[in-house]
């Protein structure tokens, strides 16, 4: 532990003295935690910052399609309050960047926010036609509502038994929080992962878990790039616009692929884009080669193509670049395990 952890200790262990303590009495019953009737599977993470939890969320949309499903999130730096179900109204501003990709994206999907997640699933399910199933974004640590099915994400570059306790780390709660989880998914996964070392991240988490917990392994997968600007055509030299938690797996990418990232215009996690912002890549690109794009996340398109800006990415080359979860061994395992878990309540 470096010099800079051991003066945040003390801070860090008052912190995980508090999670601790939440958590004991959700789990005693101290605390009221509500449960329903229907499949409600969260999909979360014990560390702050992304560990790859909107393409896991896809690809349970994906999964579920034969389902009537909704998706809940809290809405992270959203400009409303409350309970909103996305419609042809709903905006990045008002529901939240990640929720307004699920409605971009997943038009058969019940897309909701709320701070308060009980309130939310009580909204949910007045509507008609009622879901099927549920699932909960970013809510690992939303003790008032008990999720029929808890899935863990870790990230493979910071995996949580390594890590600290804020402030100390990144941990929201101590590592035998993991004991929660029904499935642990070790997320970003490198394509070439050995056997042992999957044996290996297996054993340090099972002792954190429960010790019959599944664990499985996911890459990310890039897909070809999509217009949503000016140009049809791309070349190499790119201009790199993100405003996510972590960019290193999709720099990684590009640079395997032989792209010249020009310049990395990096921006915090959720952040509302401006016309200023714009007008400033634009003044950017006149300074690259001739050739040279913007190459994007999805989860900032979506933002880019609000009509606050569409004028404005729509007359620069943006193009973003899609982004699957695959699985490097066990898809049908995981598959099955959530697919039966839903069938249950049939």
């Amino acid at each position: 532990m470096d010099k800079l952890k051991l003066l945040l200790w003390p801070f860090a262990a008052l912190y995980g003295g508090v999670t601790t303590l939440r958590n004991t009495a959700y789990s005693k019953g101290w605390f009221a935690s509500s449960k329903f009737n229907l499949p409600v599977i969260a999909v979360g993470n014990l560390t702050v910052g992304g560990t790859g939890k909107t393409p896991h969320v896809e690809y349970l949309l994906r999964l579920l399609h034969n389902y009537k499903v909704a998706t809940l999130s809290r809405g992270y730096k959203r400009s409303t309050r409350g309970f909103i179900l996305a419609d042809e109204q709903a905006t990045a501003a008002s529901i939240g960047d990640e929720p307004y990709q699920y409605h971009q994206d997943f038009p058969g999907v019940q897309v909701a926010v709320s701070e308060m997640r009980v309130e939310g699933v009580k909204q949910l399910l007045q509507l008609n036609p009622q879901p099927d199933v549920i699932v909960l974004d970013d809510a690992y640590q939303h003790r008032a509502i008990q999720p029929t099915l808890n899935l863990l994400l870790t990230d493979y570059n910071r995996l949580f038994y390594k890590d600290f306790i804020l402030p100390a780390g990144l941990l929201r709660e101590s590592r035998h929080g993991a004991k929660r989880a029904d499935a642990v998914i070790v997320s970003k996964c490198p394509a070439a992962l050995a056997t042992a070392e999957k044996q290996s991240i297996k054993n340090r988490i099972r002792k954190y878990s429960q010790p019959d917990t599944p664990v499985f392994f996911t890459g990310f997968r890039y897909g070809q790039l999509v217009s949503i600007g000016s140009a049809t055509h791309f070349n190499k030299h790119v201009i790199l616009l993100t405003g996510i938690a972590n960019a290193k797996p999709l720099k990684h990418y590009l640079k395997e692929h032989q792209f010249k990232v020009e310049h990395h215009a990096e921006f915090p996690d959720h952040y509302s884009y401006t016309s200023t912002d714009l007008e400033n890549l634009q003044k950017l690109l006149e300074t690259k080669p001739n050739d040279t794009v913007i190459l994007t996340t999805r989860k900032d398109a979506v933002k880019l193509m609000d009509n606050q800006l569409r004028k404005y990415s729509q007359a620069l080359p943006i193009f973003y670049i899609p982004i699957e979860v695959y699985f490097l061994d066990g898809e049908e395992a995981f598959n099955n395990l959530v697919l039966s878990h839903v069938a249950q309540y049939r």
